[in-house]
């Protein structure tokens, strides 16, 4: 029997129980689209965040206060567990080091004539820019003076600026109430999104970290230290040398756990995109389940459909159609069913991926290599839990079949 011959028989089979057939593709249709939405959800948000850390500079080094397991909450065995303005001159004199930035952070309220907001102020130095590679909206970012005066100046993120001010207005030369001090805004910073943290960076202010320190947090300690490689094949140097040199402002021995952690772009990177990968797989191996029900399915549809059509596939062999005939026949059934299933199921997948971008701005991505494998476990599944009901198909005694009620 033809392929072509045995394909027509298979689908004016189906045909004849057409809400049977739906019903059977149903599990398909749900577990098929579910692993590709968890796919293209995951693969949308490593995307987003490989475009976070792009944004948040080029070739960075950030030094964090506590030792690398912990991530600053439990502290190395050195004698100091902080960051110090201290280890911030240290590095600057660090050869692979481009730029070097202090940073503090303290959460305060802004006030603006009749408008408020709540932000967080990084307070830092003028090579944060420079680190960040971010231009400004509007005005100046403050100069080394600035730090070194800790004069009461401030840059505004561009959504405090239009909470504040209005939006697209220039509030550069206007003042601001942070606590209990008049604030001169100085300018506003370009449009930067969220951070490698994931957090809107549009949504914080800046000001010497001196400023901050001595009029606003009281704390001498730096919360992190942002630093550049002087370019992107030096940041391991970069990240070396920078170990070996806060080990000895820290007065750190051999043999002592460091007490603070050096993470470059591509360590973030990793340590978010194996999240992520990791939530992405367990959600498509929960999603799979389903493919695994809509496998048995098929099979128990197809055991149902060779029992009702015993005594046709008895007619058949015995007009001289071969066993491998019907078992192609069923097999062929049992296909279709999964990748028509499997079909429908990428076109919902999409459909719930870009509902998902619409509704809640998640990113997705749908790459050309999962719809292929998509296809292919349909096939696969097609094949596997139809092969069992074909080859009960192919087995039946022609006599006994013919004589079946």
């Amino acid at each position: 029997m033809s392929i072509l011959l045995t394909f027509r028989i298979a689908v004016k089979a189906l045909n004849r129980n057409k809400m049977r057939t739906m019903l059977t593709m149903l599990g398909m249709i749900i577990g098929v689209g579910a692993v590709i939405t968890m796919v293209a959800l995951g693969r949308g948000a490593q995307a987003a965040i490989e475009d976070q850390i792009k944004g948040a500079g080029t070739n960075t080094v950030t030094v964090f206060p506590g030792s690398s397991m912990t991530m600053g909450v439990s502290m190395g065995q050195g004698s100091s567990s902080r960051l110090m303005p201290a280890d911030a001159v240290a590095l600057r004199a660090l050869p692979d080091l481009a730029y070097v930035a202090e940073a503090v952070i303290s959460r305060q309220q802004i006030v603006a004539s009749n408008q408020n907001t709540n932000s967080s102020i990084v307070g830092t130095t003028v090579d944060f820019v420079a680190v960040k590679s971010w231009p400004m909206k509007f005005g100046a970012f403050f100069t080394e003076q600035d730090v070194q005066s800790a004069a009461k100046v401030i840059a505004l993120g561009v959504n405090v600026a239009d909470l504040l001010f209005g939006e697209g207005v220039d509030p550069t030369g206007e003042s601001v109430r942070v606590r209990n001090h008049v604030v001169k805004v100085i300018g506003v910073m370009a449009p930067k999104g969220a951070s490698s943290s994931g957090q809107n960076q549009d949504d914080a202010v800046f000001m010497p970290y001196t400023t901050v320190q001595k009029k606003l947090s009281g704390q001498q300690n730096l919360h992190y230290i942002l630093a550049s490689a002087t370019s992107a094949d030096r940041i391991a140097q970069a990240s070396a040398a920078v170990k070996n040199t806060l080990r000895t402002t820290h007065d750190l021995g051999l043999g002592q756990e460091d007490d603070f952690s050096v993470l470059t772009q591509d360590d973030m990177v990793a340590m978010r995109t194996q999240t992520t990968s990791t939530l992405t797989s367990l959600l498509a191996a929960i999603a799979g389940v389903s493919l695994l029900v809509g496998g048995i399915g098929i099979m128990n549809i197809m055991l149902v459909s060779v029992t009702e059509r015993t005594r046709e596939i008895g007619l058949r062999m015995a007009i001289g159609a071969r066993g491998s005939d019907v078992l192609y026949q069923f097999l062929v059934e049992a296909v279709l069913i999964s990748l028509v299933g499997g079909g429908l199921g990428i076109a919902a997948g999409f459909g719930a991926a870009e509902f998902m971008k619409w509704f809640r701005a998640w990113p997705a991505e749908i790459p050309t290599d999962t719809i292929i494998l998509a296809f292919g476990v349909a096939a696969g599944i097609g094949i596997f839990f139809g092969y069992y009901p074909a080859r009960k198909a192919a087995a039946l005694d022609p006599i006994e079949a013919l004589r079946f009620e």
